[in-house]
Formats: structure tokens, C-alpha cells, sequence
């Protein structure tokens, strides 16, 4: 063979590798792998046994946020404990949320049913469009990504209209009905937790009457929000210390409302170290998105979290996430800013986030960072 065959054999083989790995986990491991494929495994520093982001085992039981006393006669103490967690952890578990354990287990079970189906009928809604209203993929950034995570994904954008509902996929065929009713429930959810969360930061007064127009009017910005609804699949894996579900990363958004079944995997990062999340069933995990921390001028901050694969068990885990409208303008409420505490982000919408999505491989909180002024 002539030395330019054997490069263009070996090119061959390169792309066909990219080609197999952009199918996704899944697709890889009902091919029957032992092994983690290269493209998966992190610089040993990276990796989750390493000595730089070991957790020791440590497991941490996040705040408790009781849904029932934040509408109850307990809501001062509910808003206390509320503003603490996003102070202090930008973590919070909420429980009695009102949703019906009915419509959480139809979600969870057809985001499973989901995922099991074959690859030929999963593959019909992958796309590079990051804006398309079905989007099924791979890893964190598979355009981006030099080394690629456990991990597929099919996000929706929430609420549909006539036009997009028409190109979520059609199997399993309660999908759609299932995603518009968790998606109705959660995005109602969303609104009175960020209310409250407003009236933490001093920013409307829940105990008037009624509100003002400026109060009125960021309610109506919120209630009129996009809603992003990401459902994970973390298939189990033949060496799990040697990859991540997720890398480090901080959410783009106000909250996000995650459901998460009884396999462990998600860890935040705690005074430097990872320590492990112990689900409760039927509890969201809220987190603090950097939109928050942009419009809280850095009250509350958006946190590290990564999700760990495991050898034994497959995970699976619905993500809601919640902001304003993707055409407005994020930026620190004016309210929180004076003399002692000076503007620290400058503006940005969903347009600058694609912007740089597209050109970097997004890592850990640089998005945000690169927001940022010099104070």
C-alpha cells in the first residue's frame, strides 16, 4: 500500500470513529463494548478518582425547602431558609410541591421508554440546530467536546406551539402528552418559587394586596419565560472512574428543576470538594442557574455540579430549565445596586450564550465568567 492509501485509510477510520461516537453512548453500548472508548476518558486529573476532585465518599443532604409552608402561615421562616440555601449552597431540595406523584412517574417512565427504543427511531431527531424544538444528542457540547461524556440527551423546548409540538418525536406515543403535562406542572412551580425568591431579595412584597406595575411587570417576564426541558440518560458504564455523565459546569438560566430517579450521580462542588447528592424520591433539586446570579447582582451564585456514571445501574434525569424570554436582556436589577455594592455583570442574552457555545468548548462557569466587569 502507497503511503497516501495508508493516509486516507487512516483518515477514513478517524471519521468513521467520530461518526459511531456522535451516535451517542447508547448506541455504543448495545454494540456489546468491555471498554471505554478513548474518546471518553478524561486527562487523569479530570477523572473522578483523581486526587484533585476525589469526594471521599462524602454525601451531603442539601437544604429542605417545604413547598406547603412558602404558601402557609410559615412563609417568613420558608423565605429565610429559602434565601440561606441560595446564599449559601445555590442548591435546595424542595418537597409537598403540589405535583401529583402520577403525573412524576408518567415522566420518568416515558423518558426511560424513550431512550429504549432503537436507535433508527432515536436518531430521527438528531440535530446541530441548538435552537430546533426537538433535539436529540450526545455529550455536553458533541460539536465542541474534546473529550466526550457518558452521556445522551433529548431536549425539548417548552411550552410547544402548534407548529413545534408537531416535531417532538411520536414514540413513545404518550410523549408529548406526558412532557406537556410536567412541563405545565413545573414551569407553575417555577413561577411562585421565583417569586418568592424576589421577595428574598427585596424586590416585590408579597404581603400587599396587589402589586405595583414594576412588580406586576417582572412577574409577567417570568411567567412569560422559556422553559427548556433536557431529559438525561446516563447508560451504565464498563469503567466509570475513568469518564464523567457531565462535566463540571454551572447552569444557564434562573433555576433549574431536576427530577432524578433513585440511582446517585449527581455531585455539587462544596468548600473545594465533590460531594455527592442523596436523592429523595419525589423531590425536586433546584439549583441556582447564572441568569440568578447576573440579576442578583452575585447575591446568590450559581454552583459547580457534575454528574458520576456508575458500572451497575443506568440513570435517568428530567431537567427543567427556566429563565426569561430568549429575545430579552439579562442584567443586574437595578435594586440591588448602589454604592456598597457596585454593578458586577454586564448585560447578555441568549444570543451572546450561542455565540460563545459555538466558538468554545464550555467548561466549568466560563460563560458567566466572561461576563463579568472588573470591580
Amino acid at each position: 500500500m502507497s503511503p497516501t492509501m495508508g493516509l486516507v485509510s487512516l483518515e477514513s477510520e478517524r471519521e468513521g470513529d467520530q461518526c459511531k461516537y456522535q451516535r451517542g453512548v447508547k448506541h455504543l453500548c448495545e454494540s456489546g463494548i468491555t471498554r471505554v472508548p478513548s474518546k471518553y476518558v478524561l486527562p487523569t486529573q479530570e477523572r473522578p478518582i483523581s486526587e484533585r476532585t476525589m469526594s471521599n465518599g462524602r454525601n451531603i443532604s442539601l437544604p429542605i425547602i417545604d413547598f406547603a409552608e412558602l404558601q402557609g402561615s410559615n412563609r417568613s421562616k420558608a423565605l429565610k431558609n429559602l434565601s440561606k440555601a441560595c446564599e449559601e449552597f445555590g442548591f435546595f431540595q424542595v418537597v409537598n410541591h403540589g405535583i401529583s406523584i402520577e403525573v412524576i412517574r408518567h415522566m420518568m417512565d416515558v423518558s426511560r421508554r424513550f431512550f429504549e427504543l432503537p436507535f433508527e427511531e432515536r436518531s430521527k431527531y438528531m440535530t446541530s440546530d441548538m435552537q430546533s424544538p426537538a433535539r436529540y444528542g450526545t455529550s455536553f457540547n458533541q460539536n465542541k467536546d474534546g473529550v466526550f461524556c457518558w452521556r445522551d440527551f433529548l431536549k425539548l423546548i417548552c411550552p410547544p406551539s402548534s407548529g413545534a409540538l408537531s416535531l417532538w418525536p411520536t414514540s413513545p406515543s404518550d410523549l408529548r402528552q406526558a412532557v406537556v403535562s410536567y412541563s405545565t406542572e413545573t414551569r407553575l412551580l417555577f413561577t411562585m418559587l421565583i417569586e418568592a425568591i424576589l421577595e428574598c431579595l427585596g424586590l416585590i412584597e408579597t404581603s400587599k394586596n396587589n402589586y405595583s406595575d414594576e412588580e406586576e411587570s417582572i412577574l409577567k417576564d417570568f411567567g412569560d419565560g422559556s422553559q427548556l426541558m433536557v431529559i438525561n440518560c446516563y447508560p451504565a458504564c464498563p469503567e466509570p472512574e475513568l469518564t464523567l455523565g457531565m462535566p463540571p459546569h454551572s447552569d444557564y438560566g434562573f433555576l433549574t428543576l431536576l427530577l432524578q430517579d433513585e440511582v446517585e450521580g449527581l455531585q455539587i462542588q462544596d468548600r473545594g470538594k465533590w460531594v455527592t447528592v442523596e436523592p429523595i424520591p419525589h423531590s425536586f433539586v433546584v439549583n441556582v442557574g447564572d441568569h440568578l446570579e447576573i440579576f442578583s447582582n452575585g447575591r446568590y451564585k450559581s454552583v459547580l455540579h457534575r454528574v458520576l456514571v456508575n458500572s451497575a445501574k443506568s440513570r435517568i434525569s428530567v431537567a427543567s430549565l427556566h429563565s426569561i424570554s430568549f429575545e430579552q436582556v439579562i442584567r443586574p436589577s437595578p435594586k440591588l445596586i448602589d454604592e456598597h455594592n457596585p454593578r458586577r455583570y454586564m448585560d447578555t442574552d441568549f444570543t451572546s450564550f450561542l455565540n460563545y457555545v459555538s466558538t468554545c468548548e464550555p467548561k466549568r462557569k466560563n460563560f458567566l465568567e466572561s461576563r463579568k466587569l472588573a470591580v
